[in-house]
């Protein structure tokens, strides 16, 4: 029996022996990368996180901004509705979490662009501009939020600071700055790793421009910086415009196409399709505020109009009553029914759900009415008009490309004329009673349209004016507030407790209602 054990284990102990010379045989050689790479490309890095940010805006776009913003409205008398202002703190997570990661390759493009061995500096630029965009993402979801210090958890900052939205906004002009200057070489980059441009720098700068013109109106009622910012504005539109070239039509609108890319390699999936059901899509009941006012102009994109070529764009089909949407803010037990609701990819319609449209960064819409806002105040040249039919038609023709209209066209001005749409220029600027017409009204509604699916951009901007005015349902809880900010993400109370405390004591309580900085007097 010894002797037999004695063999077993010697047996086991040659087994063992082998074994491990057989694994750590040509170890190296066989563990090694065959392309050699042992370290990422700036072109590698810079789809993946576009498309993934853009992801994420389109999500809480369609259950957060269209719910608080009237574009739809749910049927459900539960608690935590965001369409009656009841936004709870478990809708903070998502936004932050994915942000500040694809942050991290968004930096990392701009570190490997500043290599002596990869020097680039339409990469150093567009990582420059890319990181000025998510980062006023969550300055203005958020208000405080670590910046100069975020992305450092590889040098051992696990607990970054939270920096003022005065000094964000401060460095993302800084950038911005930087991001223009550097796209005047017109330094090549790989057309297939651009999911917006296609590597057409020039249409970058544009981008990083229109950009930069939506941050200095957001901040520009800001005593403190009032001048500066409308100052920029001017240099930027009438003074030296060749210097800050801007979107000017939709060729130059930033946007991703799904299922058939700006770029010639690669294909995305909606999230419209990837992570809202066809019947989710479809049971979500189109707001009367957003769908009432489009049939009583008989807008192209929902109502046949301009002539007989214009086929609806917004797959929204008429309900048994007609064009019937619901009112947002109803009362608890109302017996509200849906009747009229986007189209789904399921119903062999033309539908939002499969449009490659959808995925917007930022418009050439917009930028009209950057402009028509900033001649109406007189901080730039007009005429007014010209501006804000510019961005009415490019609303309309980045929906209908089939079907271009100009401002100068006669069926546009017959819309318009028939609309009572016609700018007018005796209005004064800002409402003198609740509900009174004004200017900053007709620019303000007509932008809300035009940044339909545009991230939260409706949200913020109604934070920044108070424009469209909204009607103010019986079932709105927060004392009928309209949500000034998110919570700052329970995880980031847990795990940053000093740098979380210290932003509350000078922004104020972790509260919805905390008005974020350009939001203050």
């Amino acid at each position: 029996m010894k002797n037999n054990k004695n063999t077993i284990i010697y047996l086991l102990l040659t087994v063992f022996t082998l074994t491990m010379l057989s694994c750590t045989k040509d170890f190296t050689e066989v563990n090694t990368d065959p392309i050699g790479k042992r370290n990422a490309e700036a072109h590698q890095l810079l789809a993946p996180a576009l498309v993934n940010v853009l992801n994420t805006n389109m999500v809480r776009n369609w259950n957060f901004n269209n719910q608080l913003m009237q574009v739809t409205v749910e049927i459900n008398d539960s608690e935590g509705r965001v369409f009656r202002y009841d936004v709870r703190r478990n809708l903070a997570d998502y936004t932050w979490n994915n942000w500040y990661t694809n942050l991290t390759d968004l930096k990392d493009i701009y570190t490997i662009a500043s290599k002596p061995e990869s020097l680039n500096k339409s990469y150093q630029a567009i990582s420059l501009i890319t990181q000025s965009w998510v980062y006023s993402l969550l300055t203005d979801t958020y208000g405080d939020v670590p910046y100069s210090e975020a992305n450092s958890g590889r040098e051992d900052n696990l607990q970054p600071v939270f920096d003022k939205q005065k000094d964000i906004y401060a460095d993302m002009f800084t950038k911005l700055e930087q991001a223009n200057q550097l796209l005047k070489e017109g330094t090549a980059i790989v057309a297939s790793s651009d999911p917006v441009f296609n590597g057409d720098v020039s249409k970058w700068r544009r981008f990083g421009n229109s950009l930069y013109l939506r941050l200095l109106l957001r901040v520009s009622g800001k005593a403190e910086v009032a001048a500066t910012t409308i100052a920029k504005i001017k240099q930027m539109v009438d003074t030296n415009p060749a210097e800050y070239p801007v979107m000017e039509n939709n060729s130059h609108t930033a946007k991703i196409l799904w299922n058939g890319t700006n770029s010639s390699t690669a294909v995305y999936s909606s999230p419209f399709m990837v992570n809202i059901r066809a019947v989710d899509f479809r049971n979500m009941p189109v707001c009367d505020f957003f769908l009432g006012k489009l049939v009583t102009w008989e807008h192209p994109c929902v109502v046949p109009s301009l002539g007989t070529a214009s086929v609806p764009r917004f797959g929204i089909d008429r309900g048994p009553d007609g064009w019937v949407g619901v009112s947002s803010g109803y009362s608890p037990g109302s017996g509200i029914v849906m009747q009229t609701h986007f189209n789904s990819d399921t119903e062999n319609k033309l539908t939002l759900q499969t449009d490659q449209n959808t995925g917007i960064i930022m418009n050439s819409a917009e930028v009209a009415f950057i402009k028509a806002e900033a001649a109406a105040k007189g901080w730039i040249n007009g005429p007014v008009d010209a501006y804000y039919y510019k961005g009415m038609a490019d609303a309309i023709n980045y929906w209908m490309p089939a079907y271009i209209v100009k401002p100068t066209d006669a069926r546009f001005i017959s819309y318009i004329v028939d609309a009572g749409l016609q700018w007018d220029p005796t209005l004064p600027l800002e409402a003198t009673a609740f509900g009174s017409k004004s200017q900053m009204e007709m620019i303000q509604l007509q932008k809300y349209y035009a940044m339909f699916l545009v991230d939260m951009q409706q949200w913020f901007e109604y934070r920044r004016t108070g424009h469209p005015i909204l009607p103010k349902g019986p079932g709105l809880v927060n004392g009928q507030r309209m949500p000034a900010r998110l919570n700052y993400p329970l995880i980031t109370q847990s795990t940053n407790p000093t740098s979380y405390k210290n932003a509350i004591a000078v922004q104020g309580a972790d509260d919805i209602n905390t008005l974020v900085w350009w939001q203050k007097p």
